[in-house]
């Protein structure tokens, strides 16, 4: 007489499990595709932060070619230049 009793509680206990068990497995291939997507994409803002980047890089190479030529001009002045 008492299993009874439990028997329709714990079909509705189970069958939210269940709903909400069903609603993860019909959503998550719709999750994984649009992860894909965004791993994928670039967005514009991250567009923008990696042109940004890419122009600091190179003026600081640029800047360290111009110390180091400056610098061997000083240390080792042209041959051209004789008297």
């Amino acid at each position: 007489m008492r299993s009874l009793l439990i028997l329709p509680a714990l079909a509705l206990l189970l069958s939210g499990c269940l709903v909400r068990t069903a609603a993860n497995v019909v959503t998550a291939p719709v999750r994984a595709a649009g992860q894909v997507v965004d791993w994928t994409t670039t967005s514009q803002d991250e567009s923008d932060r990696n042109y940004g980047r890419r122009i600091r890089e190179e003026e600081a190479r640029r800047g360290r070619e111009a110390r180091e030529a400056e610098e061997r001009e000083r240390v080792e002045p042209e041959s051209g230049a004789r008297r």
